[in-house]
């Protein structure tokens, strides 16, 4: 097959929808010879900051000579972005190649998802790329997730803990820590990042039980201000100075302290990492779509937030850049998925904007701008509408002076088919 016929094919297994459980991947990577068997992991599970979690340690464990895997979704333009290797995309004859290998052992008792048919090659990819570290954030949950199957890992993160999806997780932060609790494992140590005492506390159960060793953010470890912009690391066995952060916001501080922390318990299991491969790793890293500036004069700023815990980030970085740049107006383009919570994403963001711009993504679970608008009845500023992501990217450009600020968030998949878009390769097909 083809390349983009494999992508097409693996697109076509969305119509299994989203499957929580660990037997079917089981039964797959049987049949493959269990390449996971072979990986020593970092697994990296959480409401947010996962992904920017996952990007740091891996930064830093490439720093440090590692040759390291990064397994991390959604994708924003090209599906290859979820595998990665040493930084490089996994090749497309190599996913052309794997999936064919795993079509191979597909029969009428099994029907994988395309998350787990994902999971499966990035698994195989690794594997076969001898990568001496592989980092795994987990896609949905984290108990039922298809990177669950790793047995062993060399340590656990759980970042936060918020409210999402709550239709496969539960509609309690206690409910959904526990589902995302499901990745600490018998006698291995777990990194748990800021989050209220509530969901913590159900962590702090789960860990007792496996008698894995708690490391907790602000308790056992953390990052805090040095001088002249730069960070300390204070964990259990050691202090870094100088620490600088490539991802702009300062909700990142908490999720290189939870990196290097995570990376400090791996080092009692045999991976140490040195000063050097921490300062350059975490200077260096970058992360598409988290407070990633595209353009200036006005400034234009992408950003993944789309649950009201990341809104809450979103709109602590947006006052402290009101309050450094007086002169500058915040106008926000929105669009967001059909499924969440518009109501409690916005609010917060309200105070801070100075107009908004509703436009949707091309999938067909975006809300509609008519379904957003309901969710600013009572706001009294402008409101102006644009369906195609990029008509709202040159609506808001004209309606904005060059020291203003552009802010586009909602949606992963808004995020992608605006960047998409920028790069003259149209937009992305439909992504899981």
């Amino acid at each position: 097959m083809s390349y983009s016929s494999v992508i097409e094919y693996l697109y076509g297994l969305q119509k299994h929808g989203i499957k929580l459980g660990l037997e079917t991947m089981r039964l797959l990577l049987n049949r493959v010879g269990n390449p996971h068997a072979s990986l020593q992991v970092l697994h990296i599970g959480g409401t947010n900051g996962k992904g920017s979690t996952a990007s740091m340690t891996a930064a830093v464990l490439h720093c440090s000579g590692r040759h390291v895997g990064l397994y991390t979704s959604p994708h924003l333009v090209d599906f290859r972005e979820r595998i990665l290797v040493n930084g490089q995309m996994i090749p497309e004859a190599r996913v052309e190649a794997l999936l064919a290998q795993l079509r191979t052992v597909l029969a009428d008792d099994l029907h994988p998802t395309f998350f787990e048919m994902t999971t499966a090659l990035a698994l195989l990819h690794f594997a076969e790329s001898a990568v001496d570290v592989a980092v795994l954030e987990v896609g949905l949950g984290g108990r039922f997730d298809a990177t669950n199957v790793v047995e062993q890992p060399l340590a656990t993160a759980i970042t936060t803990i918020g409210m999402d999806h709550q239709e496969y997780l539960g509609t309690t932060e206690e409910a959904i820590a526990f589902e995302k609790g499901g990745i600490i494992k018998p006698g291995v140590p777990v990194v748990i990042g800021r989050m209220r005492s509530e969901a913590e506390q159900v962590l702090s159960h789960i860990a007792r039980e496996r008698s894995a060793p708690l490391w907790r953010l602000g308790h056992d470890f953390c990052l805090e201000r040095e001088t002249a912009g730069r960070l300390v690391y204070r964990g259990r066995t050691h202090v870094i100075e100088g620490v600088t952060c490539g991802l702009v916001g300062c909700h990142q501080w908490d999720n290189a302290a939870c990196a290097l922390a995570l990376l400090e318990a791996a080092g009692q299991r045999g991976i140490t990492i040195n000063k050097r491969a921490v300062l350059e790793g975490l200077r260096t890293v970058s992360w598409e779509g988290r407070l990633e500036t595209i353009d200036e004069a006005p400034n234009v700023v992408l950003d993944g937030a789309h649950n009201p815990a990341a809104a809450d980030v979103l709109a602590r970085y947006l006052t402290d850049y009101a309050i450094q740049h007086p002169a500058s107006r915040i106008i926000f383009i929105w669009g967001m998925m059909r499924d969440k919570d518009h109501r409690g994403f916005i609010a917060p963001l309200l105070p801070v904007i100075s107009e908004i711009i509703l436009t949707e993504a091309a999938l067909a679970r975006s809300a509609t701008v008519h379904e957003l608008r309901a969710a600013l009845h009572e706001w009294p500023g402008p409101v102006l509408e644009a369906i195609l992501p990029m008509d709202a990217v040159t609506l808001g450009r004209s309606r904005a002076g060059s020291q203003d600020l552009i802010c586009i968030a909602g949606s992963l998949m808004l995020l992608g088919d605006i960047k998409a878009a920028m790069r003259g390769c149209g937009l992305s097909p439909i992504r899981g």
